[in-house]
């Protein structure tokens, strides 16, 4: 890839790992399903006049919106409200590989290779580490939640992945069209109108500010930049640099907000990384083809 390419893939990862810090920024005012909604409705408008429709059924569309918008972020910002730290959930939400590729294999009914058992394996005792050092800034209710939000995600690529080849990011700001009434709908009955305009009215400029990067930095720019890459470039040269995701998240948030990486926690990322990354570039070995 030329060196321009690399630096944009560099810049959206980095975009998607630190995007979870500036998520705890934005929950620091607005409720969680109420701050989703708002997310999704700003990366529908005004984009959606620019950009037209893809050729996919609505029924794609809406189970995409659904399973991305309402149960992937709407669990991952209620985990971030208070039951996971930034840096862990943006280290375990990265399984949704895993819950990707059983889905697959699921509907496909392929039995799963030796390496990617050994790479659930590893993952799941990076879970189990962590699991084993809940406290106050991370619960086993936040961890589930965010294990819930990671096979929602994965849901949402096995739909995703139905559609076809699309422009992705028309596909993400059409679909937007059925995340955010849904998560508006459930921020009216379980956070109430009265916790709704108390965020509205205590937001300041930097919690619109972290809603208006969620919707153009982390979506609009990141998907797009990231599309326009896979058209243009073999896929195992850009998915593996998704592995720095993790990496970016959890050292932004102990740089930005001060969350602490005892060797239990770098542990436990060295052991979901080392499975995500067996998982990623095993069939990618050199000597495959020999």
């Amino acid at each position: 890839m030329p060196l321009r390419h690399i630096a944009l893939a560099l810049a959206v990862v980095s975009i998607w790992g630190s995007n979870f810090v500036i998520i705890r920024l934005g929950l620091n005012a607005f409720p969680p399903l109420l701050f989703a909604a708002l997310r999704f409705a700003l990366a529908v408008l005004p984009a959606i006049f620019f950009l037209p429709r893809p050729d996919v059924p609505w029924r794609n569309l809406a189970a995409y919106g659904a399973l991305v918008g309402t149960g992937q972020f709407g669990l991952l910002y209620l985990a971030m409200g208070s039951q996971i730290s930034p840096g862990l959930a943006s280290l375990v939400i990265q399984t949704q590989v895993f819950f990707t590729l059983l889905l697959a294999m699921r509907l496909s009914h392929e039995a799963p290779q030796p390496y990617q058992w050994l790479a659930l394996l590893l993952a799941a005792s990076g879970l189990a580490v962590i699991g084993a050092h809940t406290d106050a800034h991370t619960t086993v209710l936040g961890l589930a939640m965010v294990l819930l939000a990671a096979f929602s995600w994965a849901s949402g690529n096995i739909v995703g992945k139905r559609a076809g080849r699309v422009n992705m990011l028309a596909y993400v700001v059409w679909s937007s069209v059925f995340a955010a009434p849904p998560l508006l709908l459930l921020s009216l009955v379980f956070e109430g109108p009265t916790r709704i305009a108390e965020g509205l009215a205590s937001a300041g400029p930097v919690a619109w500010g972290a809603l208006v990067w969620q919707a153009v930095g982390n979506t609009l720019f990141g998907y797009g930049v990231w599309g326009w890459l896979l058209s243009r470039h073999p896929t195992n040269q850009i998915v593996p640099l998704a592995l720095l995701v993790p990496v970016f998240g959890m050292s932004t948030a102990a740089w930005w907000l001060g969350e602490g990486l005892p060797a239990w926690k770098l542990g436990a990322a060295a052991l979901v990384l080392s499975g995500l990354a067996l998982n990623l570039l095993w069939p990618l070995r050199p000597w495959r083809a020999r």
